[in-house]
């Protein structure tokens, strides 16, 4: 049995640790923030891979039989081995982090058999703290989650910058630079619909996806199909979550648009 208590502790001192690096925080000291490109316009910085190596040597001596798969860690097949493995992003929202918004969280999700057991997002420059366990619900700071209840797609509430023809009919939210925030806005009924369409990596939404689904809402890639999680490609074509009522709408709308933009690779 995992001591959920010290869990929650690492995790709190892993967002302390980005926080005391973040260049908006007022009480901030030391030279400016490293910061780097891992590959064209994919940002990284010094506080991410302190926060990674952090995390690495605290949750494994929490649990020595889980592995490790982190965007900031080379991925090591031996992770495929056993049946519990740590998914974690040090600092998702690493471009608002840099910039100095606070639209950024650390991400650690244990799974187990390929489906999120626990999952916690902390976001101190937002004075948030969200957990879940599975089959025991959500919750934000002490307050339990309840997603979105929308039953119509249209006016539906998006995370985003801005909004094409095509979803002139959806109303734009206030929109983190992380993904997994944006997945916890619906679990706290702040938006209803989140969707990507490219590409993306296990350890961004591991954490939120299981926020979103104890909170109520559906939660899928873009196909519309369950997400699955330590595979040996560590990636899924999109992520969509909803409220649970006009999950089957959304689907349908982003069906072509999916199928041709996963076509390309």
């Amino acid at each position: 049995m995992i001591d959920r208590q010290r869990l929650e502790r690492i995790v709190r001192r892993a967002g302390d640790m980005a926080m005391a690096a973040w260049p908006a925080n007022p009480d901030r000291t030391g030279p400016p923030l490293d910061v780097w490109e891992k590959s064209p316009d994919n940002p990284v910085c010094a506080a991410d891979l302190a926060v990674d190596r952090f995390l690495r040597a605290e949750l494994g001596q929490l649990l020595p039989a889980a592995g490790w798969l982190s965007e900031e860690t080379a991925d090591a097949p031996e992770r495929l081995d056993g049946g519990l493995i740590w998914l974690v992003d040090p600092i998702d929202g690493t471009r608002d982090f840099i910039r100095g918004r606070p639209g950024w969280a650390v991400s650690v999700a244990l799974v187990s058999a390929g489906r999120p057991l626990l999952g916690y997002l902390h976001a101190p420059a937002r004075d948030e703290f969200w957990q879940a366990e599975a089959g025991r619900g959500a919750w934000r700071n002490d307050a339990r989650l309840q997603a979105s209840t929308r039953e119509s797609l249209a006016a539906a509430r998006v995370p985003a910058d801005r909004l094409g023809d095509f979803d002139s009919g959806l109303v734009m939210v206030d929109k983190p630079n992380s993904i997994a925030l944006r997945i916890a806005m619906v679990a706290a009924d702040e938006a209803d619909l989140v969707a990507t369409l490219r590409w993306g990596w296990e350890w961004d939404i591991g954490a939120a996806a299981l926020i979103a689904r104890e909170a109520g809402a559906a939660v899928t890639d873009a196909f519309g199909q369950p997400l699955n999680y330590n595979k040996a490609d560590p990636r899924a074509f999109g992520v969509l979550v909803t409220a649970p009522a006009i999950h089957a709408a959304a689907v349908e709308r982003l069906a072509e648009r999916a199928t041709r933009i996963a076509a390309r690779g």
